[in-house]
């Protein structure tokens, strides 16, 4: 069965007492919410007599039939184990979906012998919900997926990680870690160690959460891209300017934004043509979370535009290299100004 996000914690208490399901997949984009997931899932095994503990790795060279010699195998240290099968990529392909297809199938058949899977993945693209291997998991396990948080949900998981932490703060504390971590699940859980480490007492107000946090926020390359395809200039400008203090690498910063003005291309020449955006957002493998950004940037922006993008990361890339003289973080800005729909600078060669 398919398990929400909010659900699973309950759906472990309930395990805990009536038994762990056979199968476990946990699987998203979210990976602090997939690592302690899977973690709780390890520690109800070790409790319910799981002593010992296979991992498979299936990346490209993976030979799907060590599944089924795990399941087969005898174990030499307890009659249970935990098969855990790392799947980065979300997709098993042909041989996988097979090899998962038979592992259920022995589930339903009685073969398992109390082992339980734990099949942990990067995200699961909505087409795979119909595919075979992904029903004869719901079948017989539970899978549940974890979506990067925003808005109060994010506000919700910050208080429960402070009271998980012996802590409590006000409203406008928790908004402020919400903001400093930029979504950055990892990121928050940091700051909010830190916080029980530094801060006196169990309660934070916004002083407290300022001054232990603010002053170290993080920036990232794709959020800059996400502002500045959204059509936020100050916000792009903020990151950028975060992003130079903290010592990041030009060369970094460009290809991020090169990257997306050469998709924007792409996208554009779709729309001109008057052809569907979504397929071609669909061969580009725009996430489902990212398409609204995209698609809003698709609107704003025209093939001129786009064109011109394309030249300035160009110069950009000679001036990095030393081929042409300017200052980088200067022509940084204006490309990152220009994808959020600022009319650019004339460029000095």
């Amino acid at each position: 069965m398919i398990v929400r996000a909010d659900q699973f914690d309950a759906s472990l208490i309930k395990a805990k007492r009536d038994g762990l399901a056979p199968v476990y997949c946990i699987s998203g984009d979210v990976p602090l919410l997939v690592q302690e997931a899977a973690d709780q899932v390890r520690a109800i095994a070790r409790q319910a007599g799981c002593h010992e503990r296979v991992v498979l790795e299936a990346d490209r060279s993976f030979d799907w039939q060590g599944l089924s010699q795990s399941s087969n195998s005898m174990s030499l240290f307890a009659e249970q184990r935990l098969i855990e099968l790392r799947l980065p990529s979300g997709k098993p392909g042909d041989a996988g979906s097979k090899a998962l297809q038979a592992y259920c199938q022995g589930v339903v058949s009685g073969q398992s012998d109390g082992d339980v899977l734990l099949l942990v993945t990067g995200k699961i693209e909505k087409a795979s919900f119909k595919t075979k291997w992904f029903k004869a998991l719901e079948k017989v396990g539970v899978i549940v997926q974890f979506w990067p948080l925003r808005g109060q949900q994010l506000q919700d998981w910050i208080e429960r990680r402070l009271l998980s932490q012996g802590l409590r703060a006000d409203p406008k504390a928790v908004h402020i870690l919400a903001t400093s971590s930029e979504g950055n699940l990892l990121a928050c859980a940091q700051d909010i160690d830190k916080l029980r480490l530094l801060c006196d007492g169990d309660y934070l107000d916004t002083d407290a959460v300022t001054d232990a946090v603010v002053t170290s926020a993080r920036y990232d390359v794709f959020l800059l891209v996400d502002a500045a395809l959204l059509g936020n200039a100050a916000r792009s400008s903020q990151i950028l300017a975060g992003l130079r203090a903290e010592g990041t690498d030009a060369t970094v910063v460009l290809w991020a934004l090169a990257r997306e003005i050469r998709a924007l291309l792409s996208l554009v020449m779709v729309v001109q043509n008057g052809q569907p955006l979504s397929a071609e957002l669909s061969r580009l493998r725009v996430w489902d979370n990212r398409k609204y950004m995209v698609e809003s940037a698709v609107r704003r922006l025209s093939m001129p535009a786009v064109r011109a993008m394309l030249a300035r990361a160009a110069r950009l890339d000679r001036v990095i290299k030393g081929r042409e003289t300017g200052n980088v973080w200067d022509e940084l800005l204006q490309l990152s100004l220009m994808m959020a729909g600022v009319r650019p600078l004339k460029m000095v060669s």
